[in-house]
């Protein structure tokens, strides 16, 4: 059973008994989904919907949950939580030597009265597990990104930087990390236009080469024109986030994909619900 320390994530804690209701109405997750011992994606968004953080979030307890995150990011995301609590009665804090690790090629009924491991939510297979409070774990973050990226699962830092990506361009949509039924939550209303007029254009799409792709955040391009930017690789595969009207033109007008130099090809992950349109190069509004 592969495992690996993630050096990179920290936990904050958020209890108390108002703690599910004020989440429930700031985060896109639908808390009322959210059952024990798994941990889904959300964000924090910004009023113009674009994601001002990303998280893991899963429950520790009656009116208790955690939300793993990057640590660079903690201490604001913490600060802002703050901002939103308002008079509700939550607490949140930062734990300062959390350990985060993740474990794969489980079997699915494992740990499953270990509170301190819950099931990743993001991955097809419940056999990716996230485990808090352990020590246990490789140093190979390495195995853990091939993992990831082999599944199409982006990451904030890695495939996309916070504040510049809706949540269907990192495809939250598709694994949970909003909640379209529930009620309000900060930056609902662009999230849910976006949903009902099927106006997303950027996805994350996996990407595939004969050769090592270049580093993130290099360019693809279609006749030097940009369709999108590659994130994390391992290899000769990788995630980018890009426009699907553009790479849809370009695979029918047989065009070449690039990566800087590298010719690649792209495709949606397997799981995904979402297509390449019919329509392909329409112009964003």
């Amino acid at each position: 059973m592969p495992s690996v320390r993630l050096k990179d994530r920290t936990v904050i804690p958020v209890s108390g008994p108002d703690a599910e209701h004020f989440l429930q109405n700031i985060l896109t997750t639908d808390l009322d989904r959210l059952a024990a011992g798994e941990a889904k994606p959300g964000a924090l968004l910004t009023p113009q919907g674009k994601i001002l953080f990303d998280f893991l979030i899963s429950r520790a307890g009656d009116d208790a949950f955690r939300l793993d995150c990057r640590t660079d990011v903690a201490d604001d995301f913490v600060r802002r939580l703050m901002l939103y609590r308002l008079r509700a009665k939550a607490d949140i804090s930062k734990q300062e030597q959390a350990l985060v690790s993740a474990e794969w090629d489980t079997e699915s009924s494992a740990s499953q009265s270990d509170s301190g491991s819950v099931i990743d939510a993001r991955f097809a297979s419940e056999a990716v597990r996230r485990r808090y409070g352990d020590p246990a774990g490789g140093d190979r973050i390495a195995d853990w990104d091939a993992l990831r990226i082999g599944a199409g699962i982006a990451e904030s830092g890695s495939d996309y930087q916070l504040g510049d990506a809706f949540p269907h361009d990192v495809l939250l949509d598709q694994t949970g990390g909003v909640g379209f039924r529930k009620g309000c939550y900060v930056g609902q209303e662009v999230v849910s236009r976006m949903q009902h007029r099927g106006t997303a254009r950027r996805r994350v799409l996996l990407v595939s080469a004969d050769r090592p792709l270049p580093a993130p955040g290099t360019e693809l391009t279609v006749d030097g024109r940009s369709v999108g930017a590659l994130g994390s690789n391992a290899g000769i595969h990788g995630l980018a986030v890009a426009r699907i009207d553009r790479v849809k033109a370009a695979l029918d007008e047989g065009k070449a994909i690039l990566a800087g130099e590298v010719p690649v090809s792209l495709s949606i992950p397997a799981w995904a619900s979402f297509t390449f349109p019919e329509q392909a190069g329409a112009e964003e509004a």
